[in-house]
């Protein structure tokens, strides 16, 4: 039998530690804790115990911090979103800023510029333009009616999956990330659902009918429901469309794809068309973006718009640069940046974002881009360079991991002038700053604050070749 970890008593929260954990110390020990903020004074149940150091979660609080605020969710402390909302807004920026400078020096040990103030997010709330929603026949049951007598029959749920639980979803009634008709699109098709005793996905024996709900909505008002089933029924499928169309009429584009296979991404799918064009149109300043279900799209159009203005200035752009937009998804930052430039080249590995930028650049009016599916470190040939010419700009955006060490051998080769690098993950930033170090000095940072609640933080990094 696996022994239980001990408990820590009345555990003084410090500091915070990142990644939406916090810091105390115990008996000379350091003690990261999820579910606390600095000023909590908390009892720990350990799940790691190691000679100085371990980690767990606040089980029970003895005092709360001054500066915490009502969360504002009626899922907080059960869904795995939104974690932050205890803290006041500010108090968020100020963790985030930490973190991003606090990775750059003791990763990166790179020489660095003032950083700018964090830009905050306007929105802080319904900000997101695209959720994800899963059918379960297991609902995540709170302590409380685990602990009844009470018999519970309705075990079916259509919400976010159970933190670190993979076979059960929490019921979500009112989320609070995007704003309406999402909650009504929801409650509509779980409701009608129930009434029809379709069948909720089970991950753990791939039985049932209902999968995954996805919906997006762009700032132009457009809206895209993808309804996701593991097999094809025509006649439901065409009744409950059907109904959620008249419950919610303002649904500009609304798809249905058949998923038998044994995970819930789409990408090797072909969603089909119920109603509407297919696709939605999102705007940012005066650029348009054709969206589709299997589109990546940054996911908060708000703050989008700033993250992108950031990288548009920190590229410096006179009109006469060549710039390579390396990971460029569906093409959004290249196009943002094509006023400026003379030549937009941008790589992308997916061969679907790269046909979505293409199609953009089409939209836009945008002769001077081109986009190439492929792997950057393989593409970018001095035969490639030949062709499409020598970079002056590089914009690279790369995945949470960072940039293989290929890519970042390849950017050293390059010696563009300037690069800006645009991360979501500022200690996999900090690693490619220390070998960039090489040739580029680190002259701006701006952290952009995509995600409020959340811990996650973007930051933007200007380098200019020694």
């Amino acid at each position: 039998m696996r022994k239980k970890q001990p408990v820590l008593h009345q555990v003084a929260v410090q500091d915070y530690a990142a990644e939406g954990k916090s810091l105390g110390r115990q008996d000379g020990k350091v003690v990261f804790i999820e579910g606390a903020v600095p000023g909590d004074l908390v009892d720990v149940q350990l799940s790691k115990n190691k000679k100085d150091w371990a980690a767990g979660k606040a089980i029970r609080f003895h005092a709360y911090a001054q500066d915490r605020v009502e969360p504002f969710c009626e899922h907080f402390g059960v869904c795995g979103g939104c974690k932050w909302q205890m803290l006041p807004y500010e108090k968020q920026l100020q963790y985030k800023a930490e973190e991003v400078e606090q990775n750059l020096r003791r990763i990166g040990k790179v020489e660095l510029p003032l950083l700018a103030p964090i830009l905050g997010a306007k929105p802080s709330v319904r900000y997101r333009n695209k959720l994800e929603f899963t059918f379960s026949n297991r609902r995540y049951l709170r302590a409380e009616e685990i602990s009844s007598d009470r018999i519970i029959p309705q075990q079916d749920a259509l919400g976010f999956h159970a933190p670190g639980i993979f076979d059960k979803a929490i019921d979500i009634y009112t989320c609070h990330l995007m704003q309406e008709p999402v909650n009504k699109i929801r409650n509509t098709v779980r409701d009608f659902a129930l009434e029809h005793r379709y069948p909720f996905y089970d991950i753990k024996a791939h039985t049932g009918w209902l999968r995954t709900l996805i919906v997006r909505i762009c700032t132009t008002g457009e809206i895209m429901v993808n309804m996701v089933v593991a097999y094809e029924d025509k006649e439901e499928t065409a009744r409950l469309l059907d109904h959620l169309l008249v419950q919610v009429p303002s649904i500009t584009s609304l798809l249905y794809t058949i998923n038998p296979k044994w995970n819930d991404s789409i990408y090797d799918l072909q969603p089909q068309v119920y109603k509407g064009r297919g696709y939605i149109v999102e705007q940012m300043e005066d650029f348009r973006f054709k969206i589709s279900p299997k589109s990546f799209f940054q996911t908060n159009t708000y703050q989008a718009e700033n993250l992108y203005r950031t990288v548009r200035e920190f590229a410096a752009l006179t009109g006469r640069e060549t710039v390579y937009d390396l990971y460029c998804g569906t093409g959004s930052i290249g196009i943002f940046l094509s006023k400026g430039a003379a030549r937009i080249v941008g790589v992308e590995m997916v061969e679907d974002a790269v046909q979505d930028a293409r199609e953009n650049a089409l939209l836009n009016s945008i002769g001077h881009a081109q986009f190439f599916a492929g792997d950057v470190a393989s593409l970018c040939t001095p035969g490639f360079f030949a062709e499409h010419g020598q970079p002056d700009v590089i914009i690279t955006d790369p995945p949470r991991a960072g940039m293989d060490e290929k890519l970042v051998r390849k950017i050293l080769d390059m010696a563009a002038p300037r690069v800006v690098y645009v991360s979501c993950n500022a200690a996999t930033q900090a690693r490619d700053l220390a070998l960039l170090d090489e040739k580029y000095a680190v002259t701006r940072v701006q952290p952009v604050d995509m995600f409020p609640h959340t811990h996650h933080i973007e930051n933007v990094v200007q380098l200019t070749i020694r």
